[in-house]
């Protein structure tokens, strides 16, 4: 791969971060950058966090989903090449927040975003073999996942959640987000992507934020093109405890 003009680090159960790499697809079309995608676990940004005191029962299981899929990110980098994991992601998001919503996302405690049955199709889209399915399980990939979130983490501090976005790596900027709930056409995109960039770029600026925010604009989550989500009150800490 060329060298990386920014690198975004990403949860493919996370919405947010979905749909703000759709945002950098778009930027990335009309700047011509080059982007590398790596990991951040929500499951791990959480480990010290008693989901059952804390959350409703299914965001236990979400980010335990997100964690056995992005296992299988990391063994199709080792195994396929770094040029492999955008699409992968892609793949993997379209199927989760592209599509409508199943009856059931959780089933005797298992998000089913996390299973061989929802996993194979993905696979065979993207031609890569279905036997890459069995590394759902793979635990000796979890140290590389918590060192790849503690690099991400490293570059903005510990209160953020997903995704992350290093600009010019390694001495350029980095910043969480930004969240958006709609995705902007190519001029607008471009134009927050300038605003963004210069304002975390400011020597000193450390945070600009609103816990109000709508439900993403995705048809995964009930919302479609079109309309707007509800607006919640996304209190403080639910950055990355939200899935």
């Amino acid at each position: 791969m060329p060298p990386a003009d920014l690198r975004f680090y990403f949860d493919p159960v996370c919405p947010f971060a979905w749909m703000t790499s759709k945002w950098v697809r778009l930027v990335q079309s009309r700047r011509d950058y080059a982007v590398e995608w790596r990991t951040i676990s929500l499951r791990v940004l959480n480990a010290h966090i008693d989901y059952d005191a804390h959350f409703p029962p299914e965001y236990e299981a979400g980010h335990t989903a997100g964690l056995r899929l992005l296992r299988v990110v990391h063994a199709v980098r080792a195994q396929h090449g770094p040029e492999v994991v955008g699409r992968l992601y892609d793949a993997l998001g379209g199927r989760i927040f592209e599509t409508p919503p199943p009856d059931e996302q959780v089933v005797d405690g298992v998000d089913v975003r996390g299973t061989r049955e929802f996993l194979a199709p993905v696979l065979d889209e993207l031609g890569l073999p279905r036997d890459l399915a069995r590394r759902l399980d793979d635990a000796s990939l979890d140290d590389d996942i918590r060192a790849e979130t503690e690099e991400a983490l490293a570059l903005t501090g510990k209160d953020v959640g997903t995704p992350i976005i290093h600009f010019r790596p390694p001495d350029g900027v980095a910043f969480f987000g930004p969240v958006i709930s709609r995705l902007p056409d190519e001029e607008d995109a471009v134009r927050l992507w300038d605003h963004v960039v210069g304002l975390a770029s400011f020597p000193g600026f450390a945070e600009l934020k609103r816990s109000l925010r709508e439900l993403p604009q995705l048809r995964g989550l009930g919302v479609e093109e079109g309309q707007a989500g509800s607006e919640e009150d996304w209190h403080a800490g639910s950055r990355r405890h939200h899935h």
